[in-house]
């Protein structure tokens, strides 16, 4: 029986995935092998010694303590592209609602609401309607920095709407590359795109290497008056460099998913309150995909999505698995393997893969492993976890 301990709510349709006769998926549970979680702000007090994984149903993952799981050896699981159409589709609104005066449209016809002749309304609205003009998207030119599972949707989504589509994402993964359509055209720099681009819309993930990609230094770049919009995270925009680009006019509207305090209430601001993978669909895609990635961890050791593990999926061949993770230094493979071979134990399969400092292990073997064996490989100097699946 493996526990599974939940925070937020999780929709029903990920959670059904796990076999009740086989699993125990509720909040608050002690000694829980797995979490399994949305928002929450997870502390380091609450991953238990038990915990063997985390599971994020959601592509950011900004809300874990990545240092401490890499270190005690938790893969943490994401689900990128599970609220891909989601995050499109406000993009899509985004860009409409830049382009064409609506919400000061809509919130002007809401101040009419003493005016009880028809005909005195339509002419009022004739006369004052050429204050909302505004411009059609088709043959305006997107930039789209981030090319991943969100970057590249929005990226063909423009293309249909008649837009020229700039891309630039010095990382593009080969599968993104092949979502992407050969209708992009692909940036040598990011100070490229935003000097031609009339709108520019980020999808990269919050790390260190992308904190303020968009700054006072980057917002010179931008060709005057274009249009940013970033339903990525926070953490990629200098908010108050974006208002002060606002208020000298090099910037004509942000808008944005991540409100501050700063931002609330500024003319040619546009804020949302966070809602790009709010949809029922997104949160089912995303719990289905996190449940699944958990339940192949924890009966197989299979590793998929995660992001602090390497990718490594093997298998199930004759025999028992074990899996373990370690420190990526020379020597800890061949005395595992050692100690094997002092218990008379037959390798069947095996598969090796690292992913910055550490190195993660999965063995198919002939014998069934006793606590003995696992203790005395979690007893290996540079062996951080070793599990039976």
């Amino acid at each position: 029986m493996h526990k599974i301990t939940t925070f937020n709510n999780i929709s029903s349709k990920g959670l059904t995935r796990f076999d009740e006769s086989h699993y125990d998926v509720r909040p608050e549970l002690s000694g829980a092998d797995a979490i399994l979680l949305r928002s929450h702000k997870l502390g380091e007090a609450e991953i238990e010694g038990s915990i063997k994984a985390i599971a994020r149903a959601g592509a950011g993952v900004n809300n874990i303590p990545l240092a401490v799981c890499t270190e005690r050896g938790i893969p943490v699981f994401n689900t990128p592209g599970a609220n891909a159409n989601a995050v499109k589709e406000l993009v899509l609104t985004g860009l409409l609602l830049s382009s064409r005066g609506i919400v000061n449209g809509i919130n002007y016809v809401n101040t009419l609401g003493t005016i009880d002749d028809a005909k005195e309304l339509s002419k009022l609205l004739e006369k004052e309607k050429k204050q909302f003009r505004g411009q059609e998207l088709q043959g305006k030119r997107l930039g789209v920095i981030g090319l991943g599972a969100i970057g590249s949707r929005v990226a063909n989504m423009a293309l249909e709407l008649g837009m020229d589509v700039l891309g630039y994402d010095p990382a593009i993964s080969v599968e993104a590359a092949w979502r992407l359509s050969s209708n992009v055209q692909k940036m040598d720099s990011m100070q490229a795109l935003l000097a031609q681009s009339d709108y520019v819309t980020l999808h990269l993930p919050a790390i260190k290497e992308t904190h303020h990609t968009i700054n006072q230094d980057t917002i010179k770049h931008f060709k005057k008056g274009a249009c940013l919009l970033n339903f990525a995270r926070e953490e990629v925009v200098d908010s108050d460099a974006a208002l002060s680009a606002i208020e000298t006019g090099q910037l004509g509207m942000y808008i944005t998913d991540f409100p501050t305090p700063s931002l609330i209430g500024k003319d040619s601001v546009l804020l949302m309150p966070h809602i790009g993978a709010s949809t029922a669909e997104a949160e089912e895609n995303c719990a289905i995909m996190a449940a699944d990635q958990l339940k192949d961890f924890l009966e197989n050791g299979n590793i998929k999505n995660s992001v602090n593990f390497p990718t490594l999926i093997l298998e199930r061949s004759k025999g028992y698995r074990i899996g373990f993770t370690n420190q990526n230094v020379p020597k800890v493979l061949s005395n595992v393997l050692a100690v094997f071979a002092e218990n008379n134990i037959n390798v069947i399969d095996i598969l090796n893969k690292s992913r910055n400092e550490i190195a993660y292990n999965l063995l198919d073997i002939d014998k069934p492993p006793s606590k003995e064996l696992l203790n005395s490989l979690k007893d290996i100097e540079g062996v951080i976890t070793a599990n039976s699946f």
